[in-house]
């Protein structure tokens, strides 16, 4: 079990307190919202103890089809830049997919997008990654746990070596991790944390709090304090670092003395820049999406992006200035026509 102890409340509001203060010294008081985008629900390892995938790798006879449809990819892509939201990463689908044909997915995300992108899939070679340097703007390592004795326990067949060796060559592009919290790190981990920042000049880190999966050894996620006390820390060492935050639908549905109540206002406070994982098009518009936005302003902080209002858009005309194929048009209209129509739905369902 993590060790989720805060010393006292009064260490704790002490923290909040320094770490909010060097965010608003170090950023405009706004906040956006990161979709990560999947190409795949298949992971080619599928072997870590915390992930739904490590459930689900022995049920797909055929990774292929785990595959999205371009068509999918691109209407999120085309959604989230007019609901002014950020693609937190491309990712999924290492080594189902042939290198040239993610090369051309990302290559279609950031002209729909508008802008480069970042890239999560995997240790790249240095060539493989070359390959994709005109459409992305930094890489991601998933290192899920920074402790080297408990990576290698959760992660045992995805190491932490290769990403740092990926770092070593990636050059001009910008450098981002992302860490679980809840696996059974200790407070003390958050020196080796500080480290690997420090050793790979990054730009970005991306937290998630565990979410448990069943079929995995996991029941609890780690409570909103402790979850909020890594990303503090992590603000007021590293003042400019930009911090993502992830959260999920239970997290935020929780009410009462639950241990997640107003755990966006704390995210907030303790230093994040953004929020993600957050299933926004299935629940947009939703409680949930609303208690998001709620929280973000009872932190002082502007939401520049949108969970809950569907701004007036010419969804035909965004398709048509599209400097994509015709044929890639065509396939786009009506999937992202049956997305639109979900989103004007958005339900509170588990």
């Amino acid at each position: 079990m993590y060790n989720n102890t805060i010393n006292t409340m009064e260490d704790f509001n002490q923290l909040l307190e320094e770490s909010n203060k060097t965010f608003l010294e170090n950023f405009k008081p706004e906040v956006w919202f990161g979709k990560c985008i999947f190409i795949s629900w298949y992971c080619d390892v599928g072997t870590c103890q915390f992930c739904f995938r490590s459930t689900q790798k022995s049920r797909i006879g055929f990774a292929q089809r785990a595959r999205r449809s371009v068509a999918s990819i691109l209407s999120e892509a085309l959604i989230a830049k007019n609901m002014g939201w950020r693609v937190e990463f491309l990712t999924g689908g290492y080594r189902i997919y042939p290198l040239q044909d993610l090369v051309n997915i990302a290559k279609l995300v950031s002209q729909v997008y508008g802008e480069k992108v970042w890239l999560n899939l995997g240790a790249l070679k240095e060539e493989e990654l070359e390959s994709f340097k005109p459409y992305i703007k930094g890489i991601v390592s998933s290192i899920e746990t920074i402790n080297p004795e408990l990576h290698d326990k959760i992660c045992p067949n995805k190491p932490i070596k290769p990403y740092e060796e990926m770092f070593s060559y990636s050059k001009d592009l910008r450098k981002s991790i992302t860490i679980v919290i809840g696996l059974g790190e200790k407070k003390e981990d958050f020196e080796l944390l500080a480290e690997f920042i420090e050793k790979h000049k990054l730009d970005r880190i991306t937290f998630y709090a565990l979410k448990p999966v069943k079929g995995t050894p996991y029941t609890h996620g780690p409570d909103s304090k402790y979850y909020a006390w890594w990303i503090a820390k992590t603000r007021v060492r590293f003042p400019k670092l930009q911090i993502i935050a992830g959260t999920t639908y239970k997290r935020i549905m929780c009410e009462d003395d639950c241990d997640t109540k107003d755990e966006i206002k704390l995210l907030m406070l303790a230093g994040a820049n953004a929020v993600t994982k957050f299933p926004a098009t299935k629940k947009f518009g939703s409680i949930a999406a609303k208690k998001i936005e709620e929280g973000i302003e009872k932190s002082g902080r502007k939401f520049t992006s949108t969970l809950t209002k569907m701004p007036e858009v010419d969804w035909d005309a965004e398709v048509d200035n599209l400097i994509i194929g015709e044929d890639v048009k065509e396939k786009l209209r009506p999937v992202l026509k049956d997305y639109l129509k979900n989103m004007s739905h958005g339900t509170d369902d588990e």
